[in-house]
C-alpha cells in the first residue's frame, strides 16, 4: 500500500517551495496548509506547471536536487 510518508523528510519541503514557485508563475496564489478552496482548473495549472518545470530541468541536465 502506497504511503503518503517521504522516504526524505527534506523532500516535502523541496517540494512545497516548488509546487508555491509554479502557483506563482501561473497566477494563483497559495496559502500555506489546506488549499482545497482551488477550482480543478488551478489546481490542475499547478501540478501542469510543475511538470513542464521538472522536463525543463531534466532536459537541460540540472536536475540534480532542485527537487
Amino acid at each position: 500500500m502506497a504511503s503518503n510518508n517521504a522516504v526524505v523528510p527534506q523532500a516535502r519541503e523541496a517540494l512545497n517551495r516548488y509546487k508555491m514557485e509554479a502557483a506563482n508563475e501561473v497566477g494563483v496564489s497559495l496559502k500555506q496548509g489546506y488549499n482545497g478552496d482551488l477550482t480543478s482548473k488551478q489546481a490542475g495549472s499547478i501540478g501542469g506547471q510543475m511538470v513542464k518545470k521538472m522536463i525543463q530541468q531534466v532536459e537541460s541536465g540540472m536536475s540534480g536536487g532542485k527537487f
